[in-house]
């Protein structure tokens, strides 16, 4: 297994099971994977580290197809390698307060109450807006 950072990797970040279902392909450019790997090193590791917990990503990276397939808004940061949908058995709502409450550098997260996940992007210091949406 390709590691993207010390606890992620690359299958990890880039597994979609509407892609297997769909046989798709859903491979990250070389634009992606370094946005992947930024997103990795400046976010979500820091994120576990803190929380004391695995976190688990049900969807990384996301070709155009696979997104839209998914739902996704068609400038979603899944497209731009920029965001993951995170789940930890401590609770969505829990690694949101962790995430607000550490100053860990993000650009948005959303908090899917109901599919109690936690979508995370980070874009790069200067436009990352730490806006934070509930749905």
């Amino acid at each position: 297994m390709k590691e993207i950072s010390e606890h992620f990797t690359y299958e990890e970040l880039t597994y979609s099971r509407i892609a297997v279902e769909n046989a798709l392909g859903n491979v990250p450019g070389e634009t992606e994977l370094k946005a992947l790997k930024v997103l990795a090193t400046n976010t979500l590791e820091p994120l576990r580290e803190v929380l004391g917990a695995p976190i688990a990503v049900t969807s990384g990276f996301r070709s155009p197809e696979v997104n839209r397939l998914a739902g996704g808004v068609p400038a979603s940061g899944h497209v731009k390698g920029e965001a993951a949908d995170c789940y930890t058995p401590l609770g969505a709502r829990y690694l949101l307060k962790v995430l607000l409450e550490s100053g860990i550098p993000f650009d948005q997260a959303i908090l899917y109450r109901k599919k109690n996940f936690l979508h995370i992007s980070y874009r790069n210091p200067a436009v990352n807006r730490k806006m934070v949406l509930y749905k």
